[in-house]
């Protein structure tokens, strides 16, 4: 089984994740488009997202895929996978809405802060606690700092910011307890309570994700403020760039799981491994800000906000990186 037990490399395992969880979103902008909504989107980014679990089990796993199983440990991680498709479904959506330096800081941002919490408490933590919870805080200051930019760019443009910042709130509650369940899944030795390996945890979390999709897109497709959606839309109006870019979504989302749960044999402060990995918040803001310009049009004096937001945010992933 490949596993990185060197603090240093999984902390770079931990940063990767990071990465990678803050920049799926970009290809859900590179396909937006009246024709191509978010809940179409979604089928493509599911499907690379199942398939790179796979492709992790059968690569790092090191044979022996289905060994262990226990009812309880593969119950465990589906349910990580049912919070986490629900909570992610919102993101999805508000992404499409709001864009990506509003939904991510947000929605990540709250189930950063609410994971880091659920893991501090479920998991205990030996570090600096004053540098843990100033971080926190950071981190909520930044949320609301997010909210008043798009509150300010909506309405110079006469729109309501409700949705967007509702669904991102929703998505935030989710994102809070998912990968505390997934851990939960896990064999004792990879700081758990079950029977699994890493890469099984994974596997069956995106079996649980693969299979509720198929319940829960399709109310996504017919109730999404983005209008009605069919199926026949998705075979009309997605050509194959439009497939593959979906399904590199879901290949970066889970290819930065995959590497997280590599780490889990490393000597790292769970509370400190996850709020590294859910820094995606600061990532994503910077590709909204800085490369699709989501905030081009916004009132004079929102920069400040921005400036502040990202500042924030800065400081709390320092914090809490150091806390450990």
């Amino acid at each position: 089984m490949v596993l990185v037990t060197n603090i240093t490399i999984a902390m770079i395992c931990c940063i990767y994740c990071c990465l990678c969880w803050g920049s799926w979103g970009n290809t859900q902008k590179l396909v937006q488009k009246k024709e191509w909504k978010s809940a179409l989107f979604y089928w493509d980014y599911i499907a690379g997202f199942f398939l790179t679990s796979l492709l992790g089990l059968l690569l790092f796993n090191g044979g022996n895929f289905f060994a262990n199983l226990t009812w309880e440990s593969v119950a465990w991680a589906a349910l990580g996978g049912l919070v986490w498709n629900f909570a992610n479904i919102f993101l999805t959506a508000a992404n499409g809405i709001a864009g990506l330096s509003v939904a991510f800081p947000i929605g990540g941002g709250l189930g950063w802060v609410g994971g880091i919490v659920f893991n501090y408490f479920a998991s205990g933590f030996t570090g600096n606690k004053t540098m843990l919870w100033i971080g926190v805080v950071l981190a909520i200051a930044a949320m609301l700092l997010c909210a008043v930019s798009y509150n300010k760019l909506t309405t110079s443009q006469k729109k309501s910011p409700a949705a967007g910042i509702i669904f991102a709130i929703i998505s935030g509650f989710g994102f809070a307890f998912f990968y505390g369940l997934v851990v939960k899944a896990m064999d004792p030795s990879f700081g758990g309570e079950g029977a699994l390996t890493p890469y099984q945890a994974v596997f069956f979390f995106a079996v649980a994700v693969l299979i509720s999709t198929f319940f829960l897109n399709p109310f996504m497709m017919r109730y999404s403020v983005e209008g009605k959606s069919t199926m026949a839309d998705y075979f009309k109006n997605g050509d194959t760039r439009t497939h593959l870019i979906g399904m590199l979504g879901g290949f970066i989302w889970m290819s930065g799981m995959v590497i997280s749960f590599m780490t889990s044999k490393a000597e790292v402060n769970k509370a400190v491994a996850y709020a590294l990995s859910n820094a995606s918040p600061l990532v994503a803001m910077l590709w909204g800000v800085l490369i699709w310009k989501e905030f081009k049009a916004a009132p004079k004096g929102t920069n400040k906000y921005v400036y502040a937001m990202f500042f924030c945010f800065l400081a709390a992933l320092i914090l809490i990186a150091l806390s450990n």
